[in-house]
């Protein structure tokens, strides 16, 4: 089966170099061409970022095939969106890059083929791999500390071996190989900064158990100032973990009464811009450590009280990104714009005939209306919340439950619809995702917004909790 896999990979690449061959040959070395192929797309455009700048965008041709001409790029990690999904790529000087992936399955169908495709089907079957991995890894957790950390130096073993054979195959900077080696390393290292807290919640155990002085041994090893990494989601990941583990830690350390943590959210999350503050000095690592950070407070918080506004003032003054301030502002000015007894946004909406209605349009005034949100690309939640919506519906009669689609193509929304037989009267599309998600706080996927006529009742509430 496998051998038959590879096969089919192989024979997809010579596919696409022979349709792409007269771009090889036009293209310069120092130049880079990155296309490909998008069966079912959800998008007519293929946007090319750099860390979080934008570097090009094209639209799919009639044969939905798309490219990129890119001259004196900086070798490192890229990605590219056709909206919702987006993937990483890695690109360097000289590269003749193509990639062919499905829409219905877009990471698992993703293959990379031409100069360059080594480093990015790696990176790739990493992906997949540490998604994978994840159940096993929950079934690690109870294990005492040595007996888990075996657990996990196997697993990255396995892998690191995988790589030996990959760089003896190929020939690679020491640049790509550190890339390659992050995808396996941090996987492993974000399990490990885990392991205090989900040991303790599935062994039920009333303290932390007790850790071996080895334990966090693979910290000396990482440079946390890494540019090449800082984008990198495995390795932002990382960190995210490391200071919120640092941070409780410090604070069950120094500020802890009776054994216990102070639990106020806002006095953890100082702990967290002071760690970041003093230990991180690479200045695009600090700024969106510090935007998480802020993010997760506003998200959990829900109120816009003045320690909130103070928690921002702490924040506006570490953080040297004025998009990333104004967008905390944003946050901020939305959270009091969704609290009980206020208007609910101007946001427009499609209908399946291509109308145009407002968000107020659609709340009914004899019932309270519950807006829920669904997307094409989380396609176990969507069955279960329609499964979902249905139970409530027949057992709440004094709802009007109300579906928005976000970060899905307009033609797919239409298709999916027909396929599940919705109801199309009471679903509706969200073209501007940003605009959506920032005005209606989406921070999970069971959130959901209850409103009686124009005005909120709650503009936090969870589809499987609050009804």
């Amino acid at each position: 089966m496998e051998g038959s896999l590879h096969m089919v990979k192989f024979l997809l690449g010579l596919t696409l170099l022979f349709v792409f061959s007269c771009s090889d040959k036009t293209e310069q070395q120092s130049t880079v061409f990155f296309g490909g192929e998008i069966v079912n797309p959800t998008s007519d455009y293929v946007v090319l970022y750099h860390n979080d700048t934008y570097v090009d965008s094209v639209k799919l041709d009639d044969n939905n095939r798309f490219a990129f001409h890119l001259d004196s790029i900086d070798e490192g990690l890229y990605h590219f969106d056709h909206t919702p999904e987006l993937q990483y790529v890695y690109l360097q000087q000289g590269d003749s890059l193509l990639a062919r992936l499905n829409t219905v399955e877009f990471d698992e169908s993703l293959v990379y083929s031409g100069k360059g495709s080594e480093i990015n089907n790696f990176l790739i079957e990493m992906y997949l791999s540490n998604e994978k991995d994840e159940p096993l890894i929950q079934d690690f957790y109870p294990l005492d500390p040595d007996d888990f950390s075996d657990k996990m130096d196997s697993l990255r073993d396995i892998k690191l071996e995988h790589l030996h054979q990959f760089a003896t195959d190929n020939q690679f900077s020491d640049r790509v190989l550190d890339m390659a080696k992050a995808s396996i390393d941090y996987s492993i290292y974000i399990a490990k900064e885990k392991y205090p807290f989900y040991h303790k919640k599935k062994t039920g155990e009333v303290a932390f158990h007790d850790l071996p002085a080895s334990f966090y041994d693979f910290r000396k090893t990482i440079n946390i100032d890494n540019k090449d990494f800082t984008y990198f989601k495995p390795y932002f990941d990382y960190m995210k973990w490391h200071f919120g583990n640092l941070a409780y830690m410090t604070c069950l350390e120094n500020c802890a009464t009776e054994g216990q943590p102070v639990s106020d959210r806002l006095h953890l999350n100082k702990h967290k811009l002071t760690l970041v503050d003093s230990i991180v000095k690479q200045q695009d690592l600090r700024d969106i450590l510090f935007r998480n950070i802020a993010i997760d407070y506003l998200l959990k918080e829900h109120n816009p009280s003045e320690e909130c506004r103070l928690f921002i003032d702490k924040f506006r003054s570490l953080s040297s990104n004025e998009e990333h301030k104004e967008e905390i502002d944003l946050l901020y000015k939305s959270i009091k714009n969704l609290q009980p007894n206020t208007t609910l946004p101007n946001l427009a909406l499609k209908d399946a005939d291509n109308n145009e209605v407002s968000l107020k349009e659609l709340a009914n005034s004899k019932k309270n209306t519950v807006f829920y949100f669904w997307t094409a690309s989380q396609k176990k939640h969507f069955r279960n919340v329609n499964q979902h919506i249905t139970e409530l519906e027949k057992k709440y009669s004094r709802y009007n439950f109300v579906g928005i689609n976000l970060r899905t193509s307009y033609p797919q929304w239409k298709m999916l619809m027909d396929e599940y037989h919705l109801d199309k009267n009471k679903q509706f599309y969200g073209e501007n995702f940003k605009e959506i998600q920032m005005a209606m706080i989406i921070d999970g996927l069971n959130k959901c917004v209850i409103a009686k006529d124009t005005v909120v009742i709650d503009g936090f509430a969870d589809l499987y909790k609050s009804l």
